[in-house]
């Protein structure tokens, strides 16, 4: 049989432990496929041959797990559309170089004793995911730890994330795996071998003590259902703005609240000093105070718009960049803040590489003549009584660690998006990833989406309200209240890194024991 050969055999088991990852959640397959990993690797003769199996269950895993990229070539007429499929594979041979590394690294230190194997792969694989979260700048996107998570209601396994990171609690993801392989080592009639495979059934299914307290702060959370198609049409942005507009009206008359819109949810231009040009391509002519006062009137007195919102860059009167944003605008029309994204979105936000990608063909996916420019990083915006802010843009989300601004902890973490151009796989793959999050930093979390799916995630991982994808519609509430701060907030992803150096270490002492 095909399958038969380890090396197809790999790829095929990457591929299969994709399928635990949203939409899907199946996290047994999960289990199934780091479990078939950790047995071909025990029987690797070789370095070349264990490298070679995790970069294949890498390349399944990967293509499988993002194919989502291929979609949005169709929503950009720079790249013909069949380049999506050779994109994401060529993106999942990169980035299964990872796994590949941790598969050498617990075959180096662990063969020759399954057990010891399943410790020292964990921990090399908790070292791999954090180098792909900050390597050429970093996508950490389908962290193996997101397969831990229950529901919606439920964090389940997940919730320890507070104490181990993102990355650990994928370290412990592939512990559990590991004991499924010693089970399978031991077959089912060894009543150890049974407590190994049901174990890890029992922590999957085992619920969490949600946080169930409200908070005092209203909100409206509006998702206008603003379709990839429409979003970057100059003849669309009133019809878009007028229906977030009519979503967004006060319910409660003379009631301060916080309104959330998504990224790239409003098109007008704020600020003076553009080019006149620039201002007619948008909803309210040329005239910027203007736009703040509809907005204010819109949102009703005390309130605060919370929305993305780009702006430009102008050099000796020349518009020479733009930054992708988020802009708060009171009742009266003043800019109470604004963020600028920090981590931008390889060929979305700008070409890395440019002198070589052009040339290719290669281009961005976003429409327009100028790319966006970074941000300094994670910032916190005092509203007042309304309370303090936490902003991340779209993708800026994924990365652990690297979402609040140090020293200056929100009340909860505003996350602006467009998931339009990624299709249905995305997006419930990016909840579960914010999820993580909320969980990791103690923090609320507010998604406000073009297309979905929108939703308030509290400080535990739960998600109390959301819209789901394609709806146009909005939740009204009081944001949930945040904890304390966790050990993961106080210490990062260096906890991760301790808790890999721990599962090393007894790796290590486990494999003299048994040469003793």
């Amino acid at each position: 049989m095909l399958f038969a050969h380890p090396r197809w055999l790999a790829l095929a088991l990457g591929a299969l432990a994709a399928c635990a990852f949203q939409p899907l959640g199946l996290w047994p397959l999960g289990l199934l496929g780091i479990a078939g990993l950790i047995t071909l690797l025990a029987k690797a003769e070789t370095r070349a041959r264990a490298f070679g199996l995790g970069w294949l269950f890498g390349l399944g895993h990967f293509s499988i797990g993002m194919n989502w990229l291929a979609t949005s070539f169709s929503y950009q007429a720079e790249m013909p559309v069949w380049l999506g499929g050779f994109a994401v594979v060529g993106l999942a041979g990169v980035l299964a170089a990872f796994p590949g590394l941790a598969a050498l690294g617990g075959w180096l230190l662990g063969k020759g004793n399954r057990a010891t194997m399943v410790l020292a792969f964990a921990g090399c694989w908790i070292i791999s995911e954090w180098l792909r979260g900050w390597v050429l700048t970093g996508f950490p996107w389908n962290p193996l730890g997101a397969i831990t998570l229950k529901s919606y209601a439920n964090p389940g396994l997940a919730y320890l994330a507070q104490w181990l990171g993102t990355y650990g609690l994928s370290g412990l993801t592939v512990v559990l795996a590991g004991a499924w392989a010693l089970a399978f080592e031991r077959r089912i009639a060894d009543w150890r071998g049974a407590v190994l495979l049901l174990a890890p059934v029992a922590l999957f299914l085992i619920p969490t003590t949600i946080d169930s307290r409200e908070g005092t702060v209203p909100y409206t959370l509006v998702q206008a259902d603003v379709r990839q198609e429409e979003l970057h049409d100059p003849a669309r942005f009133e019809e878009t703005f007028q229906r977030a507009m009519k979503l967004s009206q006060p319910r409660v008359p003379g009631q301060p609240r916080l309104v959330f819109w998504s990224e790239s949810g409003l098109p007008d231009y704020l600020k003076r000093g553009y080019p006149a040009a620039w201002y007619r391509a948008t909803t309210f002519a040329t005239d910027p105070d203007q736009a703040r006062l509809r907005i204010g009137r819109m949102i009703g007195e005390g309130s605060v718009l919370v929305t993305g919102n780009d702006r430009l860059e102008m050099r000796g009167g020349e518009v020479v960049g733009a930054r992708a944003g988020i802009t708060a605008i009171d009742s009266t029309g003043e800019i109470r803040g604004t963020y600028d994204k920090s981590h931008l979105v390889p060929f979305g936000e700008y070409v890395p590489l440019k002198w070589l990608m052009e040339p290719l063909g290669l281009s961005r996916f976003v429409p327009g003549d100028y790319e966006f420019w970074p941000g300094p990083g994670p910032r916190t915006l005092d509203l007042g009584p309304l309370g303090k802010v936490g902003m991340q843009l779209c993708y800026e989300i994924i990365f652990p660690g690297a979402v609040t601004q140090q020293g200056n902890r929100p009340d909860f973490i505003l996350n602006p998006s467009n998931e339009g151009w990624y299709g249905d796989w995305a997006t419930p793959q990016f909840l579960a990833q914010t999820r993580l999050r909320a969980i990791e930093e103690g923090l609320p979390v507010v998604r406000a989406t073009t297309t979905g799916i929108s939703a308030v995630i509290d400080a535990s991982g739960a998600v109390r309200q959301s819209i789901p994808l394609r709806v146009a519609d909005r939740r009204d509430g009081l944001i949930p209240p945040a904890l304390p701060p966790t050990l993961f907030a106080l210490v990062g992803n260096g906890l991760s890194l301790v808790w890999a150096i721990a599962l090393l270490g007894l790796s290590m002492v486990a494999r003299r024991r048994r040469q003793g």
